[in-house]
């Protein structure tokens, strides 16, 4: 007989076993790779983009601009979704974008990202919210050097439409944003040239669907059906075990890479069984009684800005101009939060 093992054994996790064929193990969250575009890197990024984009499924844009300058001066509760869009208009006309990050997946489920600093921007000319800026230069964001060595917008804006494979909406690709609006905006105002944005709604759904395609999505509406999930893309994102990217962790890119990990993260169902969360989405009209906003749980559904007129809706919209409207309300309310906490996520 052999004697008994000392205490301190007892509790130990025994040795894995040893096994003659290979175990499928799940794959790492890996950090994605972020390529800072300046200047002098433009037309080599350009064309790392268009090489990755050949095997693009989702692409996510995420866009930090120097604040809000026009303001509801109200309860924005209270706004029609035409006066919500009307700001939104304002601000994004009267504002020019300083950076954006594009983070592109592929069919393999490999993942890129692309930082382009812009140089349009002059902090002693141009409107401006001055508390966003310094909230964006503690994250790492020198405008003034931006100013020197970035990409011009309408060079950026040429080189999406006319040359990435990205945008069109025959390109069947998902768009990704959190808190999407502002972003989906600026993004149009870059491959229009800088044009103005529509004057109204159904101008702005019409634009999206010609140059992004109807499967637009917002992670920050998918993310609030989750309870137990926190609230920011980058504590969601941290929640999921995702590493901050490689290179600019806390940038345009990095929005970006996280809301496109986030929002694939839902897609797939990974939520299910943890915590008894059950991920389930309803549509986001606000002006529905609370009754007919429920949608049965169903972990796969996304939350979708734009769908197609042909597709089946299961609350049966009225009529296709309310539908479009009412889906894009919530995706245009920034909400009651102030500026910073709104760029904090962007």
């Amino acid at each position: 007989m052999f004697p008994p093992p000392p205490a301190s054994f007892h509790g130990r996790v025994p040795p894995p076993q040893i096994m003659d064929h290979p175990v499928p193990m799940p794959a790492p969250h890996v950090p994605v790779l972020v390529h800072p575009v300046w200047a002098w890197s433009f037309h080599q990024e350009a064309a790392r983009l268009r090489h990755f984009a050949e095997g693009a499924r989702y692409v996510a844009v995420n866009v930090h601009y120097p604040g809000l300058v026009h303001h509801p001066g109200k309860d924005q509760d209270a706004l029609t979704d035409e006066k919500l869009y009307a700001i939104l208009k304002a601000n994004v006309d009267a504002l020019k974008p300083l950076q954006v990050g594009i983070a592109v997946c592929d069919r393999d489920g490999k993942s890129e990202a692309w930082e382009f600093n812009l140089r349009d921007f002059r902090r002693h000319s141009d409107p401006h919210d001055a508390n966003s800026l310094a909230y964006l230069a503690g994250r790492g964001l020198d405008v003034d050097t931006f100013a020197n060595h970035g990409v011009d917008a309408w060079s950026l804006g040429a080189m999406l439409l006319n040359y990435s494979g990205l945008i069109g909406h025959w390109r069947g690709l998902s768009w990704v944003t959190y808190t999407g609006a502002y972003h989906v905006a600026y993004l149009l105002k870059i491959v229009t040239g800088g044009c103005p944005l529509p004057n109204d709604l159904a101008g702005f759904v019409g634009a999206v669907r010609h140059f992004l395609g109807d499967q637009v999505y917002d992670v920050a509406g998918m993310a609030a059906d989750c309870p137990k999930l926190p609230v920011g893309l980058e504590r969601i994102a941290a929640h999921l075990g995702f590493h901050p990217p490689w290179n600019s962790p806390r940038l345009a890119a990095a929005a970006g890479v996280r809301a496109l990990q986030v929002f694939r993260s839902l897609e797939d169902g990974e939520l299910r069984g943890k915590e008894s969360r059950v991920v389930t989405f309803r549509p986001p009209p606000p002006f529905l009684p609370k009754k007919e906003k429920m949608m049965p749980p169903c972990h796969h559904h996304r939350e979708l800005f734009l769908e197609l007129p042909t597709q089946k809706n299961i609350l049966q919209w009225p009529s296709e101009k309310v539908k479009e409207e009412a889906q894009l309300r919530w995706m245009i309310d920034p909400g009651s939060a102030d500026v910073s906490e709104l760029t904090q996520d962007h």
